[in-house]
């Protein structure tokens, strides 16, 4: 009986394809649906079928009589094609034309939509869930591969899908507040009031800005938990669809007008490597003043909140997040690392060290900090990027120095200082340098030649010991200051003043070295080679300026014969001209710091005063002598005297 069905069953098949299949390829469909719809109706049993039906009325029209009219038989069914064992497991086309018929109705109703589809959740979730039907039945047709133009409409369908999806993923990144639904339960983010700027009144809309801060930990939530969830499920769906680096481009085009936004706030232009090498000092070293903090701001607030952001959105979909991320900061960090080299590679005049060691040291400060932000393999450029900016840097702060010393040795020998007193260019050094040491760690860590270009912590450098590289470096330039002093010394025609200066501008470079970390770079030894280089200067300035009077002042002594008294008269009248002539000139003449002044004064003082007491004590023993004798300068006057040299004023 059950032979019987079976049999009735394919005979009704067969006239229902009689009756329909008016062509092959229709007949053939039509087979493919009933072998679908049930086991008993094969492919091989229909066509056998078909084909012993079709035999059968072939015998009964030659044997019927020649006048009766006889049924056209239908024509022979072609044989089976040879099914390919995966091929027989996949849906019918049929069935997949009809879904992408119901999906091409579904998503042109949203794509056509003149309202943003996330402003209304359902909205959202039906076309989200239509999303994921077309990019299954896309994939199922593309593994099939028995209908190209279905697969083609297919793929039409889907790039019309994505477009839409890009402009509502770009609004929902761009304008969260207007766009994304509020969240089930009237849930509103707590960060709003703090992330976005309130309407102003003028109709604008809100836009998130970076402001700057103090506190550099922090992060910027530019977009509310909700936004970011949406923006996943559609950065899952595009990337899904074969669409993820339109995805990145569309994500990255977004941000980058926020991250544009920020930095502009912050009072950065941007300029050209000329426009930085043409600015006037003044100029530049407020360019830089702003840049310090902006370049902080980025790299420690901005970008890393802008990583976490990334993250979030394309959690689970790398390298997308990673592509996104680097199209979004790139321009903005290139731009501020731009204006780091073009500094760099700027005049190296000694008075920009210190704008650029706080560059320097803002770099390098935030080097170890990066590597987790720029962690991957597309990011990993930025990275490199700094850190060459930082080396930069500190090759810039060498030369700056280098530049130091040719200022030194150019300083021209034309004019001398009046008075012997202290030389603009011994102040201008010495107050330099002393400035210079107050960040002597990170000179230490450039005359090393240990930049961060690594990455990390700079090696521990000891800069207070008097063999480091820093303190061998200003040493040398300490030396050449000296040979440029002592070139200038030569200016003056009177050896005493030209000891008189070299005296005035050693006593300030030691004055300058004790009352900063100079002394500690310099050590005790340089200290003491310095003190004793003054000395020496002292006795010649003695020796050179006193030499004649205390010549003249000498009345013999043990075993050699008394002068006659016309000649103790003789002396008394030259000691008087010659301590007129020194008190008129020397008094002009400078000893700025006030001990050593006084140290001086006193030597001259008790060399001078005991013989002038004894040759006035010899003068009034000489009976021949004290008829004629008159004392100009009592010994107290002469000390009075002494006691008014080196104050620069002419008597």
């Amino acid at each position: 009986m059950a032979e019987d069905g079976e049999e009735k069953l394919l005979a009704t098949v067969q006239h229902i394809v009689k009756t329909l299949g008016r062509t092959d390829t229709m007949t053939e469909d039509i087979l493919k649906v009933f072998s679908n719809y049930d086991g008993r109706l094969s492919l091989d049993k229909l066509y056998a079928t078909r084909a012993a039906a079709a035999a059968a009325a072939v015998a009964a029209a030659g044997g019927g009589a020649a006048g009766e009219h006889s049924v056209p038989a239908s024509p022979p069914m072609p044989p089976p094609p040879a099914v390919p064992p995966a091929a027989a497991a996949m849906p019918a086309v049929t069935s997949l034309e009809r879904t992408v018929r119901t999906l091409d109705r579904q998503i042109s109703q949203f794509v056509a939509m003149d309202r943003l589809i996330w402003a209304d959740s359902a909205d959202a979730d039906a076309f989200l869930e239509a999303v994921d039907d077309l990019i299954g039945t896309v994939q199922e047709l593309d593994a099939a591969g028995t209908n190209r133009g279905l697969l083609d409409r297919a793929d039409e369908l889907l790039s019309r899908c994505m477009a839409r999806l890009e402009d509502e993923f770009r609004a929902l990144i761009e304008r969260p507040d207007d766009v994304a639904p509020a969240a089930p339960g009237g849930f509103a983010s707590d960060e709003s009031e703090e992330d976005y700027d309130a309407d102003d009144g003028y109709g604008d809309e809100p836009i998130p800005i970076a402001k700057p801060v103090s506190d550099f930990d922090v992060v910027i939530d530019a977009l509310p938990p909700g936004s970011v969830s949406d923006v996943h499920q559609i950065a899952r769906r595009m990337v899904d669809a074969g669409f993820g680096r339109e995805c990145a481009e569309a994500y990255a085009a977004a941000r980058r007008g926020f991250i544009d936004e920020s930095v502009a706030r912050l009072g950065i232009r941007s300029r050209t490597i000329d426009e930085v090498h043409s600015l006037p000092w003044e100029e530049l070293e407020f360019d830089i003043a702003r840049w310090i903090p902006a370049f902080k701001m980025v790299f420690r607030i901005l970008i890393p909140s802008e990583r976490r952001l990334c993250d979030r959105v394309f959690d689970g979909l790398a390298p997308y997040g990673d592509l996104a991320f680097v199209a979004a900061v790139r321009t903005q960090a290139l731009q501020l690392i731009s204006f780091g080299d073009a500094v760099s590679a700027a005049s190296r005049a000694p008075e920009r060290l210190f704008r650029v060691i706080d560059m320097y040291e803002a770099v390098r400060d935030l080097l170890p900090d990066l590597d987790p932000v720029f962690s991957d393999p597309y990011s990993a450029a930025l990275r490199a990027e700094v850190s060459a900016v930082c080396n930069t840097l500190g090759s810039s702060i060498k030369g700056i120095f280098m530049e130091l010393e040719n200022l030194i040795r150019r300083d021209p020998a034309r004019v001398s200082v009046p008075g012997g007193g202290i030389h603009p260019i011994t102040r201008y050094v010495m107050n330099y340098l002393r400035a210079a040491c107050g960040s002597r760690q990170t000179l230490e860590e450039v005359m090393e030649g240990d930049l961060g270009a690594v990455g990390g912590a700079a090696i521990a450098v000891d800069p207070d010991r008097p063999t480091s590289s820093l303190a061998v470096h200003i040493a040398w330039i300490m030396d050449v200051l000296h040979k440029n002093l002592e070139t200038k010394s030569k200016i003056y025609r009177d050896p005493p003043l030209a000891s008189i200066f070299l005296m005035n501008n050693g006593k300030y470079i030691i004055h300058k070295v004790n009352d900063s970390e100079l002394g500690v770079l310099l050590g005790d030894e340089w200290m003491k080679q310095m003190m004793s280089r003054v000395r020496r200067c002292s006795l010649e300035y003695q020796r050179g300026a006193w030499a004649k009077v205390m010549s003249v002042l000498q009345t013999g002594g043990p075993g050699i014969s008394s002068l006659p008294a016309k000649a103790l008269l003789q002396k008394l009248r030259m000691f008087n001209g010659y301590l007129e002539e020194i008190c008129a000139i020397q008094s002009e003449w400078v000893i700025a710091d006030e001990q050593l002044r006084e140290d001086v004064r006193a030597a001259i003082t008790d060399s001078v005063k005991p013989a002038y007491v004894g040759l006035i004590s010899r003068l009034k023993s000489s009976p021949e002598a004290a008829q004629d004798l008159f004392i100009k300068h009592s010994p107290e006057d002469v000390e009075a005297r002494i006691q008014h040299l080196f104050e620069g004023v002419s008597k």
